[in-house]
């Protein structure tokens, strides 16, 4: 047959996850499918009257070894593995009395939920399914002859081949094998990460990254590019744990950005001030932090107002309905906090552009994670950057030592530079950004164009000076040549943080002292691209 309709007079259910599970099974059976499934499986297709035989009497053994042994048999992978046009196949089914297994309903223990939940060790070793990814690739290989479901997304999908054509075409089956290979390489990538991390090994001569889709979204970074958002086992809070109360979709873009504005955000101890991140496109626009977060929020957006607007902002601590009206002022495109209070979800709620979510908490800077970049033909795979400059080891290198108030502000503002594209220059003042010059190739650049940036902000809210004067300056790597140094000075820099390292270290100093500078070494570098 052209279509190579296959007709289902047998499926095996093996499923950890229940959902749907009964009316799927009963439709089967309504299309005299002849089911057979397994331990608790079974016992619930029992207990809504719907007949089915035990595995065991397939393969003529019980399950045992805790369940660990029950379909690892050929009696099961002969019936999936068989070509049902090859003779000798067929022939050596009849031989040993392997019948066929038309579908294959597979849901795994749920290793990924049991380690989201914390378990010990041992609970987690005992939830990687071993039978259940056996079955799953002998029906996927055999997809010419076999369906495999390993989704209960798909039980319409099964049930609406069977009633158009009287069993599966080969273009669906092919599509359920993609995706249970899918699902058994993401299952193996979260097992192996996991183990991996437990003994400590990071660059192991295979690195496996798999995911479960979360949204399918309109678009990727340009109209004509597709994109999907998918969530590892990762057990962090954030854009991918976070529910949405309000809102259209999220974009590929507004994930992104949302991401970079939480992660900043994160490194401001919430049992310490209320703290704000406004983002743009990836880079902090505005970050601040305030005895409260409307105070916050509004030192954050006066650094920046003009790249505001359609921005995405981030607070670390509980969002109140005073600082959710200011954020309704302008146009905004997320909003992303620990939790809310109803009454701001009340005052989102008129907004009906602007999303809201709600992550449950913060994530910590200083655990490590994985992050990971494509490359033509690879993967950069790297620890993330979990430096905190409250475990740098700072050293006044200047005549001139910073005061208690610029340490302040020298502490702040090295931490929002570890949030911007390099080459990064944050003037900072009162625990508030007050220039950002983010991404450019020249750390001159960057100097001169944080500079420019607070003096179009001074303009907008009707100061007489821009806030740099007075202020301190971070610059995420170490300063090449005492230019940009110098730059920063003119600017009304009055101290300065940086990691130090470069061979011209001494000319920067002496441009520092001689304009009367104070400056502390960082040792740690924060590069991000």
């Amino acid at each position: 047959m052209p279509e190579r309709i296959r007709p289902i007079g047998r499926a095996l259910l093996s499923v950890s996850d229940k959902t749907g599970l009964v009316p799927f099974a009963r439709a089967l059976a309504s299309h005299g499918v002849a089911l057979v499934s397994t331990g608790g499986t079974a016992q619930a297709l029992k207990d809504a009257g719907i007949a089915v035989t035990d595995v065991a009497e397939v393969t003529g053994y019980p399950e045992m070894m805790d369940g660990r042994v029950k379909t690892l048999h050929p009696k099961v992978h002969g019936g999936l593995l068989a070509i049902r046009d090859d003779a000798a196949h067929a022939a050596a089914m009849a031989e040993h009395g392997i019948p066929p297994i038309d579908l294959l309903v597979v849901s795994l223990y749920p290793f990924e939920q049991t380690l989201a939940n914390g378990a010990a060790y041992d609970d987690c070793i005992e939830n990687i399914d071993i039978g259940g990814p056996a079955m799953i690739r002998a029906a996927a290989k055999n997809h010419h002859d076999v369906a495999v479901v390993v989704d209960a997304g798909d039980y319409q999908t099964v049930l609406d081949e069977i009633k158009a054509h009287g069993g599966t075409t080969l273009q669906t089956r092919k599509t359920l094998a993609a995706r249970a290979f899918a699902r058994t390489g993401a299952y193996d990538a979260a097992i192996s990460t996991w183990l991996l991390a437990e003994v400590g090994e990071t660059t192991p001569a295979f690195r496996a990254v798999g995911g479960r889709l979360a949204q399918r979204l309109r678009y990727g970074e340009n109209p004509h590019q597709w994109a999907g958002f998918y969530r590892t086992g990762e057990v962090r809070p954030g854009v991918a744990s976070a529910r949405q109360l309000q809102g259209k979709e999220l974009s590929y873009n507004n994930i992104n950005d949302t991401d970079a504005a939480y992660e900043c955000v994160a490194e401001f101890d919430p049992t310490r001030t209320p703290a704000v991140v406004i983002v743009k496109h990836a880079n902090p626009c505005g970050v601040a932090e305030a005895p409260s977060l409307l105070e916050a929020y509004r030192k954050a957006l006066m650094c920046d107002p003009v790249s505001a607007f359609g921005g995405i902002i981030a607070v670390n601590r509980r969002l109140d309905a005073e600082t959710a009206r200011a954020i309704a002022e302008i146009f905004t495109e997320v909003v992303i906090a620990p939790e809310a209070d109803d009454d701001a979800i009340a005052v989102f709620a008129a907004k009906k552009n602007l999303r809201l979510l709600i992550a449950g908490g913060l994530p910590d800077p200083r655990s490590a994670g994985l992050t990971a970049k494509t490359v033509a033909g690879g993967l950069l795979v790297q620890s993330r950057d979990d430096a905190v400059v409250e475990a740098m080891d700072l050293k006044v290198v200047t005549k001139r030592a910073p005061t208690a108030a610029e340490l302040a502000d020298l502490q702040f503002a090295f931490r929002v530079c570890k949030h911007v594209k390099s080459n990064t220059i944050i003037y900072a003042k009162d625990r508030a950004t007050v220039g950002i010059g983010a991404g450019q190739m020249s750390r001159l650049d960057s100097a001169r164009i944080a500079a420019r940036k607070a003096i179009d902000a001074a303009e907008a809210a009707g100061l007489a000076a821009p806030l740099t004067k007075g202020c301190v300056v971070a610059s995420d790597a170490f300063f090449p040549f005492a230019d940009g140094l110098i730059a920063a000075a003119e600017a009304g820099a009055t101290a300065v943080i940086q990691p130090g390292g470069s061979i011209r270290d001494n000319e920067v100093i002496a441009a520092a002292d001689e304009r009367g500078l104070a400056m502390v070494l960082t040792g740690t570098r924060h590069f991000r691209h």
